[in-house]
């Protein structure tokens, strides 16, 4: 026989007996649904976070806001389809958090413009010419061919995205995407 607040050890509910259960207080209930959907919430994360640290904390996140929002859950739907929905809101919410702030050279040439043009200071031409170093180091170790070549037609030479597609032969998308990569490159070295 059970003590109340615990289950059986023969005895499998189903899921509305658990969280009708858990909303009772019964934390061994609460216990078999995190093993019950572990697994499944563990390899909905894994593909599509790669990190596996980053991974264990979306799994971590995502079973706080399952637990969390339990009442929000009206059975419409099963419960297993609701614990990935939202496990895949918790995953597309880090994917926004993630997003790295970034700046386009255009505009940054552009704020240095509106900055003054007062004389630099020692300090700041040896920080400009130590930046400008690390740029070239990256511009030749890091980018392929193709991508100091865009590069250079587009930021130095100040062609279109249209004009390097046609010179190049590639579509204005891809052109683009590769800049995109060359500058995230430039800007992490």
């Amino acid at each position: 026989m059970a003590v109340e607040g615990t289950i059986a050890p023969d005895a499998t509910p189903d899921d509305t007996d658990l969280l009708e259960r858990i909303g009772n207080g019964d934390r061994a209930s609460f216990t078999i649904l995190y093993e019950r959907y572990f697994p499944r919430v563990r390899s909905f994360v894994a593909r599509r976070i790669s990190n596996r640290a980053d991974a264990e904390e979306a799994i971590q996140e995502a079973f706080i806001n399952i637990f969390s929002s339990l009442t929000s859950f009206r059975g419409e739907a099963p419960f297993a389809a609701w614990v990935l929905g939202v496990t895949r809101r918790t995953v597309a919410g880090r994917f926004k958090k993630k997003r790295p702030l970034t700046v386009s050279f255009d505009e940054a040439e552009a704020q240095l413009d509106l900055a003054g043009h007062s004389e630099p200071t020692p300090l700041q031409n040896l920080e400009c010419r130590e930046r400008v170093r690390r740029l070239e180091d990256a511009a030749a170790h890091e980018l392929s061919t193709s991508q100091r070549r865009l590069f250079e037609l587009h930021h130095l030479r100040h062609h279109s995205i249209r004009e390097i597609s046609l010179l190049v032969n590639k579509s204005e998308e891809s052109v683009k995407s590769s800049l995109y990569r060359a500058r995230k490159i430039l800007l992490a070295g």
